[in-house]
């Protein structure tokens, strides 16, 4: 063993040791739709005296996680994403009107001076202009809280639900609640009798406020009361509007100051008598009064304690993912990925024994070591991130079958007169270039998800990038080692068949007995190529873009009923339910999927109820996402920034690497793909959501990826060929050089995907399916279109590869020979 073998194994072994290490004592943190849970996605908007920029988002992630974490949910997650959204998740809250209560009131807490009756209002029914609530505001205690000597006549809430005292909660889904108003403009509102009120603009904000805390006072018959605590700024305010309201005459009703928290009075006592004009209520204190039951003070002193949104918010969007269809998906994805990878254990040792070993051995780092990034990151594992992960696995052969083949091209050109040894350490230097190039384009990629992508797809970049960086790892660190401890070995140079390496495969044999001159028949290719493409066309023209909620915005709800449901009878009840334009299909054995426009929460129960009665039994709802408009056109907008930007990065790559002929003809070769993948499912009518983007965006890297492959043998060709020969003959040289290459791996990959696809449930099914076309399709056209379209562009526009030498009269190529020479 050399000093340089014996590096590389230290240092392989330390990092799957540190790996192992990792992967036993931490473990993944879940996304929501694998555990349950409901994910709130919030946007803060600018006032007339404060601009929703980070800064003022990050106070608003400050307040809204003092109110989540006073409420004890177990692990909450709440972050800020890009400049003004928040990303709010709640394990184990399955209800989205739950989920609202728990977030707490996500307006901002205003006192407003009261200007008047608004008399172009409509008041409520039974509501008499001119009664004032009952209570009067005074004088508070210095302390906190007040002692039950303090001065009658504190501050008095008008309840915002009569006869209980307590202020209601409105729902924060955007279907049912106006974003707040602006804390520097007036505005009307009702008091709790219906009676609108003229409010001027905000005299304080919760920010002013230092603690609130429920009290108790037997004694003197307040019973559960609110101490408000006012600090800096907060302090002079009260007094300012306390004492302007005092000089007006008792019953004006510009006597009176408003509490506002969402678009809702909570609190509109008169100022007391005993307040003088001009000078207000002094001492930095002061109470809410009322007929409170315990948990309702302690809910009101919750909201006012935990402070005001620096900056208003607006709910757009809400997901909501059961227990079940998580855990479902994780034993799915288990079972798909033990016996895709079982059966690419037993093909990898069926084509290359030994070396298939090796590269089993290889696989199993690459899994430790891609497992333990992932939980030392921290990063979350969500449904596609889950999927992204077992689909690296089938990415990580590639590298192992690159180095073999090569291995076996110089072993049979000629390096083994030097031995097994000199064969196996050219193979790895020769396939460094390909290796390099294609995880670089799939990097392009998985970082373009990462940067562009929102959500769950967001994970499943994060997950794909450590995957293609672990695969770099494990083929050239973890093989290598490995190959070079198995060649060392006396008995293995002495069979050098049991390696696998000592000869070409099965299938180079056959192409070399069949002399395919494909470039010759380029014309055909291209020709069909052509034709999926127009039919791919015909079916985004004919059946249309089944656009999922996240880029229509609306809401979706996944159901599942103990007694199956017919499509069609589904369907009927959700239309006589009041809701005949929503989109209904079947998900799963006994699943309906639902998507409508925005609706409320309690139009949603209309529907579970019609479904219920339609089916006969009970309806559990399993899933619910809901998407406002402005972010589903964001989301739609970036999908195409995303495609748009994948395909000029992966071209100046390209382009910068190779020739610009080779670049637009991989750039229009993935563009065919992407259109036929999209086109399949037009036709089938499955939904495009952010799931489908993901593998989209996958087969492009997949595309090019085996572009990139081939490409790298006609550059490599190329610079050692005669300058008369025809280019067609070099590149038709490439493709079948890489087409053991290209079927090995390519069944690598099927073997994970297939195994997804019947494996992985309903909410796998659909993204193995456009990875599968996608892998297929992509495979093929590397060979039949892309390098086809290079012979084009290079027959109109003839150059060379930079680095052409005049070794090139001692490695002729032979027009439709897959031998190598």
């Amino acid at each position: 063993m050399t000093r340089a073998t014996l590096a590389r194994a230290v240092f392989a072994c330390a990092i799957v040791a540190v790996s192992i290490y990792l992967t036993v004592t931490s473990s993944p943190r879940l996304g929501l739709d694998l555990r349950g849970g409901t994910q709130i996605v919030l946007e803060t908007s600018d006032t007339s005296t404060t601009k929703a920029d980070a800064e003022a988002t990050d106070r608003t992630v400050e307040v809204l996680r003092r109110r989540i974490d006073a409420l004890g949910v177990t692990e909450p997650t709440i972050t800020r994403s890009g400049e003004n959204r928040i990303i709010v998740e709640l394990p184990g809250v399955q209800d989205p009107a739950e989920a609202a209560a728990v977030i707490g009131r996500t307006a901002q807490l205003t006192v407003r001076p009261v200007l008047g009756f608004d008399e172009s209002a409509v008041p409520t029914p039974g509501a008499t202009p001119g009664t004032p609530s009952p209570g009067s505001t005074s004088p508070g205690s210095t302390t906190a809280p007040s002692s039950p000597a303090a001065p009658s006549g504190s501050p008095t809430p008008s309840p915002a639900t009569p006869g209980t005292g307590a202020p209601s909660a409105p729902a924060a889904t955007p279907d049912v609640k106006a974003p707040p108003a602006d804390p520097g403009k007036e505005i009307t509102l009702p008091d709790d009798s219906g009676v609108p009120l003229k409010l001027g603009a905000a005299a304080l904000t919760g920010e002013g406020i230092a603690s609130a805390a429920a009290n108790f006072d037997a004694t003197s018959g307040l019973g559960w009361f609110v101490t408000v605590d006012f600090r800096g700024a907060g302090e002079q305010a009260w007094e300012t509007v306390t004492g302007k309201a005092a000089c007006s005459p008792s019953g004006d009703p510009t006597r009176r100051v408003a509490i506002v928290l969402d678009q809702e009075i909570v609190s509109a006592p008169q100022v007391g008598e005993d307040v003088r004009c001009n000078v207000g209520i002094t001492g930095g204190s002061t109470q809410i009064t009322g007929q409170f039951s315990k948990a309702e003070a302690n809910d009101l002193a919750l909201l006012v304690k935990a402070g005001a949104l620096p900056v208003p918010v607006e709910t757009v969007e809400q997901r909501t993912v059961g227990p079940t269809l998580g855990a479902t998906a994780i034993r799915a994805s288990a079972e798909a990925a033990v016996l895709g990878v079982a059966l690419t254990i037993g093909f990898l040792l069926l084509v290359y024994r030994l070396s298939g070993l090796v590269a089993a051995i290889a696989l199993a780092g690459y899994g430790a070591l891609s497992y333990g990034a992932l939980t030392a990151l921290g990063a979350t594992l969500t449904l596609p991130g889950l999927a992204g992960f077992v689909l690296a696995i089938g990415m990580a052969i590639d590298g192992c079958v690159l180095i073999f083949e090569r291995s076996r091209e110089d072993f049979a050109g000629g390096v083994s007169k030097r031995g097994l040894p000199a064969a196996v350490s050219s193979g790895f230097k020769n396939a460094f270039s390909a290796i390099a190039d294609s995880n670089i384009t799939t990097l392009l990629a998985a970082g373009l998800l990462f940067f562009l992508a929102s959500g769950p797809v967001r994970g499943f970049g994060v997950t794909l990038s450590l995957g293609v960086l672990a695969s770099m790892v494990s083929a050239l660190l973890f093989t290598r080692v490995l190959m070079e401890l198995l060649v060392s070995s006396k008995w293995v140079r002495q069979h050098p068949s049991w390696t696998g390496l000592s000869g070409p495969g099965r299938v180079q044999r056959w192409i070399t007995s069949r002399n395919f001159n494909l470039m010759r028949h380029r014309k055909v290719f291209l020709s069909v190529s052509a034709v999926l493409v127009v039919l791919a066309f015909a079916g985004i023209g004919i059946r249309g873009l089944n656009l999922g909620v996240e880029f229509t915005g609306g809401r979706l709800m996944e159901y599942t009923t103990t007694q199956s449901i017919a499509i069609g009878d589904a369907r009927q009840a959700v239309a006589e339910a009041g809701f005949p334009r929503a989109v209904v299909v079947e998900s799963g054995d006994s699943d309906v999927s639902v998507r409508t426009e925005k609706i409320t929460d309690d139009e949603e129960q209309s529907i579970r109820t019609a479904l219920a009665d339609a089916s006969g039994g009970s309806v559990e709802r399993i899933r619910d996402e809901q998407i406002g408009p402005s972010l589903g056109d964001e989301l739609r907008t970036k999908a195409l920034i995303g495609l748009a930007v994948a395909l000029l990065a992966q071209a100046a790559y390209l382009v910068l690497r190779f020739r610009w002929t080779f670049a637009i003809s991989s750039v229009l070769a993935l563009l065919h793909d992407v259109v036929i993948v999209v086109g399949l499912f037009a036709w089938l009518g499955k939904s495009l959501d952010g799931v489908f983007l993901a593998a989209l965006l996958t087969v492009i890297g997949y595309s090019v990826n085996d572009s990139v492959v081939i490409f790298d043998r006609v550059r490599e060709r190329w610079r050692g060929a005669n300058r008369k020969t025809p280019f067609a003959d070099v590149a038709n040289e490439a493709v079948l050089q890489t087409v053991p290459r290209t079927v090995n791996t390519g069944l690598g990959a099927l073997f994970i995907l297939g195994s997804l696809a019947f494996l992985g449930g309903d909410s796998l099914t659909d993204f193995a399916i456009a990875l599968l076309a996608g892998v297929v399709v992509g495979t093929l056209s590397s060979a039949v279109t892309a390098t086809p379209l290079a012979v084009v562009l290079e027959k109109r526009w003839p150059g060379r590869i930079r680095g052409n030498n005049s070794s090139a009269k001692k490695q002729p190529v032979k027009a439709g020979s897959g031998a190598v020479v």
